[in-house]
């Protein structure tokens, strides 16, 4: 059976950096669900994913053909053999991938199974699509992926040697399954992808919502700000062009002392809003999760909106 510790040595290969920034990025996503299901609403908020999106290979162009994929969390010492008996997925996301396909978002939740269950690269993938009214038959991840472009070549996405400790124990497993599925499709696929942190299942809209974990910058013109990277700036404005019932939350836990976590407060903000607001001249940000400079979007803090019960049932 895989251990913990098997799947911290696979993440050390798969992820280029296990930065400060990358380790709070995790908590703070695990700890959001957490305090959205103390809230109240457990069941309408997803754990996080992969968007995929086609990339052609004769040229760097991309397709319309755009997938979320959503795993289920490989548990530690727990067995998951060739055929197994599949559980349901998590309450509610039907519902929330039910929006995503309306708009030309296919959703998939996949299970695992291991030829050798001590050895992650033995991996096969169950996927069963979502949001459809028929409830389907599990299917491949290579039939998943059939109108993708094949992967010509061989690539190393297991060629790093990262420091995973900082990760505590309870946060390894979803990254692990995370990960696992990733260099699952990439070596088979050309893809472009993005990460999911959570799906929110509103009482108006969907919302995608990117997660950070932020003490506010002060700009002498913007007063106090959050930053966003344009990445994931980039990645909210592709769900509001594609509209419909899908909105998206930048959500920040906002803490005292990057050293100590204390928080402060939970703060949101719609795209919208962040669109309007946000500043046109990029700023300066720190190391992002892959160690790298960032260029963030300015946001001034005074346009989020406190994250409670209340503020959650308006949305």
């Amino acid at each position: 059976m895989i251990t913990l510790n098997q799947m911290r040595v696979y993440l050390s290969k798969s992820l280029s950096s296990v930065n400060q920034n990358k380790i709070r990025g995790l908590l703070a996503e695990v700890e959001f669900r957490q305090f959205v299901s103390e809230l109240g609403f457990g069941g309408n908020i997803s754990a996080g994913g992969w968007i995929v999106r086609n990339v052609r290979t004769d040229r760097l162009d991309f397709s319309d053909i755009v997938l979320a994929l959503f795993p289920e969390t490989v548990q530690p010492d727990a067995d998951y053999p060739s055929g197994r008996p599949l559980s349901p997925p998590p309450s509610g996301i039907h519902t929330i991938c039910a929006t995503m396909h309306q708009i030309g978002i296919h959703s998939y939740y996949l299970y695992p199974e291991f030829a050798d269950v001590s050895d992650p690269l033995t991996v096969q993938w169950r996927a069963l699509q979502l949001g459809i009214p028929q409830s389907g038959t599990p299917v491949s991840l290579d039939q998943v992926f059939s109108k993708f472009s094949p992967r010509k070549g061989k690539y190393n996405f297991l060629r790093y040697s990262s420091n995973t400790s900082g990760i505590p124990d309870p946060y390894v497993p979803e990254e692990f399954s995370k990960e696992l599925l990733r260099v699952s499709f990439q070596n088979g696929f050309m893809t472009e992808i993005s990460d999911i942190d959570a799906i929110l299942w509103g009482q108006q809209h969907t919302y995608p919502v990117e997660i950070k974990e932020k003490t506010p910058a002060s700009d002498s013109k913007l007063g106090e700000y959050f930053g966003l990277d344009v990445g994931p700036f980039v990645k909210l404005a592709f769900y509001a062009a594609k509209r419909g019932m899908l909105h998206s939350l930048f959500v920040v836990r906002e803490i005292d002392d990057p050293s100590t976590r204390n928080l402060v407060e939970w703060r949101f903000i719609t795209f919208d809003t962040l669109a309007q607001y946000a500043s046109w001249l990029f700023g300066k940000g720190g190391a992002n999760m892959q160690g790298g400079q960032s260029a963030v979007v300015r946001i001034p803090k005074s346009k989020f909106k406190v994250l409670n019960a209340e503020s959650l049932s308006s949305l």
